[in-house]
């Protein structure tokens, strides 16, 4: 009996090992084929000879890296402020972990624009210090050291907008000829926020298992190997600094003293929508803790609208893909436009569902126009300053969102609503209408510009519209 009961174990054991095999190899099988289907998506439309695949590929996983460090923080002493405190502790805590990021951030330009011969060091520079950085976190987790939490979480926030500050001012030497530079952006965000999406529960789901600690030593190892993978991008994403006698000391200065009006039209629509996300984003979670919004429990409302703002972004990265030939400058006034009139029907139609829908639209806005803006600046801005205009970009857009997150908190203290969001639709549709009013002024001013200009080359031609009432 014994020894049949030994033979059933054995081949009950071989049963289960081969059974084992069966689903490693079909998981492997699966993995690898999503591997292959995800490099030729990556490397679509020459992106594989100019090196922009290989962009997507690491920026996509420096991108899982920061979901990993985020919710692994998420539970700390540190960042588990509960929702349910007082407005003043989460403006206090708003103001404390954002603004300092912002007001660092266009040193952080100037510094990339001076290496910029040496632009995959550096971006290899920022993954390293935040391995680093995730390794000193995860060893304060345990005694609960607050300072060296926060100055660590502060650290990463830095070193990533660095990241994406140097990978956006590198996009034109990787920009394959048959993709525009909106399309190019839209499929590193695209990429970008799936790679997010498939990191943020495989992270909840290993800090519930793990603990923070092993969590944010996981993100070390992330980074200190797409730090290697950063210093094997392709040599000609680097590019020869200027020398002071040749103008390049002067252009840094006068570029960002005046940027151009394209730029500062598009920075400006951007602020505007940044405003309104952080605005949004305090006002709607505070609606739903103050239970005005009671068609659903208060965790699955608050899930609700996390899902739909998720969904409006990768909406975003997809339009902007799409849009191919369609001008940045106009994208970015149709985005302002776009969340103006959302703004206005939510606030008409106030509610669980129009909430949702407004989460969506802000995020899908706040996605579009960013890439139109990147794609603005990549192409008015020179390679020698570039660096230092998008660090300078990060920092408005930055405060935007604070500013509008603090306005947010005081409204949700007496605006039951509607209110709220009919206050901020008049100041979108005021913001709106400068910038429009604005551009039609520019455009006619250039318009008499190149007419007097072709006057003096010709003066016979200011008689030749007279002649022709079909012409412009």
């Amino acid at each position: 009996m014994l020894a049949e009961a030994g033979r059933a174990s054995i081949r009950a054991g071989r049963r289960t090992a081969r059974g084992t095999r069966r689903v490693g190899l079909a998981t492997a099988s699966g993995a690898q084929r999503v591997g292959h289907a995800t490099r030729r998506l990556t490397h679509a439309h020459g992106a594989d000879r100019t090196g922009l695949g290989r962009l997507i590929e690491l920026t996509a996983a420096n991108s899982a890296g920061d979901s990993l460090v985020t919710l692994a923080l998420a539970g700390t002493i540190f960042f588990g402020l509960p929702v349910n405190e007082a407005r003043g502790q989460v403006a206090l805590y708003l103001v404390i972990t954002m603004i300092p990021f912002a007001v660092v951030a266009p040193f952080v330009g100037p510094v990339l624009d001076r290496f910029r011969s040496g632009r995959r060091y550096v971006m290899a520079g920022t993954l390293f210090a935040r391995g680093l950085l995730c390794f000193a976190m995860a060893a304060a987790v345990g005694p609960g050291d607050v300072l060296t939490l926060f100055a660590g979480a502060l650290g990463v926030l830095v070193l990533s907008k660095a990241y994406h500050v140097s990978r956006a001012a590198i996009m034109p030497s990787v920009l394959p000829a048959d993709i525009t530079l909106v399309s190019a952006n839209a499929r590193v965000a695209l990429f970008s926020l799936v790679a997010a999406g498939i990191a943020v529960p495989a992270a909840a789901g290993l800090t519930a298992w793990l603990g923070a600690a092993w969590v944010l030593r996981i993100a070390m190892v992330v980074f200190l190997v797409l730090g290697v993978f950063a210093v094997r991008l392709p040599r000609h994403v680097d590019s020869p600094d200027l020398d002071e006698e040749e103008g390049g000391e002067r252009a840094r200065w006068r570029t960002l003293l005046n940027v151009g009006p394209a730029v500062t039209e598009a920075m400006r629509a951007n602020a505007a929508i940044r405003f309104f996300s952080g605005f949004l984003l305090f006002y709607l979670l505070f609606l739903v803790q103050d239970e005005h919004l009671k068609d659903l429990p208060a965790t699955t409302t608050i899930a609700l609208l996390a899902a739909a703002a998720g969904l409006g972004g990768l909406a975003g990265a997809a339009v902007a893909n799409w849009a191919r030939n369609h001008s940045p400058q106009l994208i970015v006034l149709l985005t302002l436009a776009v969340t103006t009139v959302t703004a206005g029907v939510t606030a008409f139609l106030f509610g669980l569902w129009a909430a949702v829908a407004v989460a969506l639209v802000a995020a899908f806005a706040q996605e579009l126009g960013k890439l139109a803006l990147d794609a603005i600046v990549q192409r008015e801005i020179g390679e020698e300053v570039r660096s230092s205009t998008f660090g300078v970009v990060e920092a408005l857009l930055q405060l935007a969102w604070v500013f509008g997150g603090l306005i947010g908190l005081l409204v949700s203290d007496w605006s039951a609503g509607p209110g709220g969001l009919t206050g901020l639709t008049v100041v979108l549709a005021l913001a709106l209408g400068w910038l429009v009013v604005r551009r039609r002024v520019r455009v006619r001013a250039r318009a008499a510009k190149v007419s007097a200009s072709t006057a003096a080359k010709d003066p016979t031609a200011t008689t030749k519209p007279l002649t022709n009432p079909h012409s412009g």
